[in-house]
């Protein structure tokens, strides 16, 4: 079982390079007109390769319980975390207008991607990274109907296309392929450039999520409200995580779901809020609020939640 400070050394990667795309930032070699097009090609492009490179070869991926039933795990988890926030913040005070709907469609998205990819595969390797990847695709279709519909009243018609996007189609085609074992006829240099670029997924994804943050960090006190980051520490932090970790375990499925569901359990706010919040009409400040209360919390008590489920749950 690792300790606590073994922990958190895995875990100081992944916020040093959010903190290096910050410091990029601020040192204008990252400006904010190569955002759109750096986050094109990371979404569009190198993450797609990850999830190739993660699920097109793994025999975890070959055993129907984790392909069926990591979608669904994700799902309910984020729409269960959604409605949680929901009547939580509206129980503290918050109304629709005034960061009510935003902040249950923040603190209800865990980061399901750039901290856990890294965490995952240093604590048990490429095959868990592959049934975390088929599970984040139950969290996209969460984000994309049941969380645009909280956040704005979007029509579910339009949130369902939002699933039509290069990762879910690089997700059909690779768990096809494994399941075919075609991966072992594609030529050795076609997989070593999906190799390389999915290795620069994750490292590039992290430092936008910094430099994002940065244009925010310059009003301070704003990043503040009592409410909404004391209950969105409580909530992320706190409640959800043991909700979590008794699905895992008691939940009967595959070692392998388990443990996505451990790490999970632990993860702070994502940063996809914020810029869904912007573009849906929703308050982008206090997704801001919930992200950074998080985000810095979570680095003293992600080891915290990874080390009391590893040994609780028993993966």
């Amino acid at each position: 079982m690792p300790s606590y400070w073994e922990l958190m050394l895995l875990i100081l990667p992944v916020f040093a390079l959010i903190a290096i795309g910050a410091g990029l930032r601020r040192a204008r070699w990252l400006n904010q007109e190569a955002d759109e097009s750096l986050l094109k090609m990371v979404v569009n492009f190198l993450y797609p390769c990850l999830i190739f490179d993660s699920v097109a070869d793994n025999a975890a991926l070959r055993d129907p319980a984790n392909l069926l039933m990591a979608p669904l795990v994700g799902f309910v988890t984020m729409a269960g975390g959604i409605g949680v926030a929901y009547y939580v913040a509206r129980s503290l005070g918050l109304t629709a207008g005034r960061g009510l709907r935003t902040f249950a469609f923040a603190v209800g998205i865990y980061n399901y991607g750039y901290i856990p990819i890294p965490l995952m595969t240093e604590l048990f390797g490429p095959e868990s990274v592959g049934v975390l990847l088929v599970h984040n695709v139950g969290c996209e279709a969460a984000i994309w109907t049941v969380g645009i519909l909280v956040l704005a009243g979007v029509p579910l018609r339009t949130g369902w296309r939002k699933l039509l996007n290069p990762p879910v189609f690089a997700l059909i085609f690779a768990v096809g392929l494994n399941f075919l074992g075609g991966a072992e006829l594609m030529p050795g240099v076609v997989r070593e450039v999906i190799h390389l670029s999915a290795a620069c997924a994750i490292p590039l994804g992290l430092m936008l999520i910094g430099a994002t943050l940065v244009e925010y960090l310059g009003r301070p006190r704003e990043l503040y409200d009592t409410r909404v980051t004391l209950a969105s520490i409580f909530l992320r932090l706190g409640l959800l995580p043991v909700a979590f970790l008794l699905l895992a375990k008691f939940l009967p499925c595959p070692v392998e779901l388990k443990r996505v569901i451990v790490i999970e359990a632990a993860m702070p706010a994502g940063i996809l809020p914020i810029v869904i919040a912007r573009h849906y009409g929703g308050q982008p400040l206090t997704a801001v609020q919930v992200v950074v209360a998080t985000t810095v919390v979570g680095l003293l008590v992600i080891p915290l939640w990874l080390r009391v489920g590893l040994a609780w749950v028993g993966v």
